[in-house]
């Protein structure tokens, strides 16, 4: 069974059982009332009956019109007088049933009784009139009030519940349709996805629930895939590339030396040929086993609680081992007021290989001008920006400098095999964070990492 359907049946049912219990709960209490209301009546025509019969004997004739004017009529009506004697017992006649023997009885012991036999009501008092004998006075009537009234009732009640059935499954169907859309657009989302668009990533727009908790979860699932798809892919396309080229060299540097004699000057030559590329292929070989390793893989990541800014002076203090006079300086005006904003929480040996990388492009694409390390932050992350004012990227390259091993076409003059954003990228995915880069070509790159608070 689909979700909205078990959702219109399990509000429909939940709701109509409420209806149904309410419904009885009013007739219930409504019956109740009308026959309360009805020992009220009776207890009215009571006293009236006392009035006229016992405590205004003179004035019976007024009190009776009065009685007859405004007291209503109630159906089958009988009002009966019955004396008691010393002893207190009632002087009962013969056409006074057992029940009603019953009823005296128990009205003489209470004080007071009402008695109930299907439709047919009595009340009745004991009374002391003022010459001291004592009476027991009751009206009985039938009470056809509450047949017309059970009928009305119910009649009413059984067309509200199937109103109010209908009505609770209209407002079923709409709330189901609320509640499912956002799973059925995720549904539509993730059908959206394959090997060929591993970029995608689902619009969240359920910030704060448990379905915005699964997209954000999902989402970072998709980031997982496609670094690790991608760390595949370019290890397996740049591999057969990078590795084959020095690879070649050495093996011809190699043939050519064995196709005949050579002088040791010449063998010499060779082997420092052959030494060179030896050295090319182990560095590339790290370097793509590095990055292989880097995919995104958080298991793997021991977190701990960091600040930026020593982040930021240990990882100048490597690049400056790397590259002695750069011109590298931090923007201490950028610290924030707070410094509870510069702790966050990471791995310190990736971020700083990170940065490093960063720094080290900045100041080499640069020829060694300054370079400025300034912060910015916002509740959610802080983020470290890097700006140089070096050759900057072409605009057709900027869509590629994360293929590893790719070099901008301005970069032929420069050391470098192209593997360091790649590099920076992954670190950053591992630390739910993400690298910038705004660039323009013989102005300067402005290279930015965000590093969320809480990895």
């Amino acid at each position: 069974m689909k979700i909205r359907i078990r959702i219109i049946w399990l509000l429909s049912t939940t709701f109509a059982i409420l209806v149904l219990l309410f419904s009885a709960f009013v007739y219930v209490l409504s019956s109740n009332y009308v026959f309360n209301d009805f020992y009220d009546r009776l207890k009215t025509h009571t006293n009236t009956t006392i009035r006229i019969e016992l405590d205004h004997r003179g004035d019976k004739e007024f009190v009776k019109e009065f009685k007859e004017e405004y007291l209503e009529k109630l159906p089958e009506e009988n009002s009966i007088i019955v004396a008691l004697d010393k002893q207190g017992k009632p002087l009962l006649n013969t056409k006074q049933s057992k029940e009603d023997s019953h009823f005296i009885q128990k009205v003489i012991r209470y004080k007071s009784g009402q008695e109930r036999k299907g439709n047919l009501l009595k009340y009745g008092v004991l009374y002391v009139a003022k010459d001291g004998k004592s009476y027991v006075v009751y009206t009985s009537a039938r009470n056809m009030y509450y047949t017309k009234y059970k009928n009305y009732l119910g009649g009413l009640l059984i067309s509200l519940f199937f109103s109010a059935v209908v009505l609770i499954v209209v407002l079923s169907l709409w709330l189901s349709k609320r509640l499912i859309k956002p799973i059925s657009d995720l549904s539509s989302s993730v059908h959206k996805i394959g090997t060929e668009n591993l970029h995608f990533r689902i619009e969240n727009k359920q910030e704060r629930d448990e379905l915005g908790e699964l997209i954000r979860t999902m989402n970072n699932m998709l980031d997982r895939l496609e670094t690790s798809f991608e760390t595949q892919n370019n290890f397996i396309s740049n591999a057969s590339h990078e590795l084959n080229t020095p690879l070649t060299s050495i093996i011809g540097q190699a043939d050519l030396m064995l196709s005949k004699e050579r002088s040791a000057e010449d063998y010499k030559t060779a082997l420092n040929h052959i030494l060179e590329q030896a050295e090319k292929l182990n560095k590339k070989t790290k370097a793509l086993l590095f990055l292989a390793r880097t995919g995104f893989d958080g298991k793997k990541m021991t977190i701990e609680k960091l600040r930026v800014d020593e982040l930021i002076f240990e990882t100048m203090e490597t690049v400056n081992r790397i590259i002695p006079g750069n011109k590298i300086q931090f923007d201490f005006e950028s610290l924030p007021e707070n410094l509870d904003a510069l702790e966050i929480e990471g791995n310190s040996q990736l971020l700083q290989l990170a940065l490093s990388n960063v720094l080290l492009n900045a100041s080499k694409y640069s020829d060694n001008q300054p370079v400025r390390i300034y912060l910015t932050h916002t509740k959610e992350a802080i983020s470290v920006h890097v700006q140089d004012h070096g050759i900057g990227i072409p605009i057709q390259d900027l869509s590629h400098i994360y293929d590893p091993f790719f070099r901008a076409s301005n970069t032929t003059s420069f050391e470098g095999y192209g593997i360091g954003l790649p590099l920076t990228r992954n670190i950053m995915r591992q630390h739910q964070g993400k690298i910038i880069v705004h660039s323009e070509e013989e102005i300067g790159t402005l290279v930015s990492l965000v590093i969320p608070y809480k990895s």
